[in-house]
Parts: C-alpha cells; structure tokens; sequence
C-alpha cells in the first residue's frame, strides 16, 4: 500500500520542498561559518552583550541544521522511492538559499536591524552585493524550477514535456 501512495503522487513538490529546505540551511550554515564565526563581522543578536550575540549565534546555527537534515530526509526519500529529479531539486536548493539571503539582507539586516553586515563602513557596496547575489540565486532557482515544471523520475508512465 505505501508503495502506491508514492507511485501516484507526483514527486515534483516533494523535490522541491526537500531543496528548499536544503538551501535554507546551507545558507544558514554558511553564513554563520563566514561571516559570525571565521570573519567574526557580527553576530545574529547584536543589539545586547557579546553572551547574548554568542548564544543568538547557536540558536541561528542550530535552525540552519535542523533545516539541512529535514531536507536530507526527504531527499533520501526520494532516492529510496527512485523519484529524485536532481534539477528540480537543485533548482530548490538555488531558491532556498537566495530567499534565505534577501530575507536576512531585507529584513533581519533592515527592517529589523538584528544585526549588519560590518559595522563602523558604509554599507552600501556590502548590501548590494550581498541582495543581489541574493536575487540572482532565486533567478536561476526558479528558472530551474519552472523548466522541470513537468518532470517526472527516470522509468515512470508519465511523459515529460520539459525536463
């Protein structure tokens, strides 16, 4: 029976989902590598004490590893069901990172002022750089997306139009 519900659904959604979150928390990971942890330019938190920064940093480091394994279980569901379309979930991979980075320069940089990039510069260059890499990763992630908009796993029934 759990061999059915798997063959009917269309995997296209759940390949998505599992690179989406995958690219949320490598996104997350990375930045909190470089930038809090290597370069040391600020921390998640830094509107309180160093302590607090430290401990925001483990909280940020913590969600961006519980996003990267919910994405590697589905991901090896899908591998275990022989319904990974690897550019759809790429393309979900591109998607989650670049929202992931315009949310934290827009919002948590901006709106919210949790914390910036450097502190003590002009901001200018490292904003532009740092949403447009952003919005270029989301370009190629829904280009991605939208051509395997009809993809279907290697040995299905199903025809592809466009994968």
């Amino acid at each position: 029976m759990a061999t059915q519900h798997h063959t009917r659904r269309s995997p296209r959604p759940r390949n998505l989902v599992s690179g989406l979150l995958f690219g949320i928390g490598l996104a997350a990971f990375m930045d909190e590598v470089v930038f809090h942890q290597l370069l040391q330019w600020h921390h998640f938190y830094d509107r309180s004490t160093t302590s607090v920064g430290l401990f925001s940093d483990g909280l940020f480091h913590a969600f961006g590893w519980f996003a990267v394994v919910a994405g590697l279980f589905l991901f090896a569901d899908l591998r275990r069901w022989h319904q990974l379309l690897w550019p759809r979930w790429i393309g979900g991979v591109l998607l989650g990172a670049g929202a992931f980075q315009l949310y934290d320069g827009t919002v948590q940089h901006k709106l919210m002022g949790l914390h910036q990039i450097r502190y003590e510069v002009d901001l200018l260059a490292y904003d532009t750089v740092w949403n447009s890499v952003a919005v270029l990763l989301i370009v190629a992630g829904a280009w991605l997306t939208y051509r395997t908009r009809a993809a279907v796993p290697p040995g299905t029934a199903e025809t592809t139009a466009d994968a």
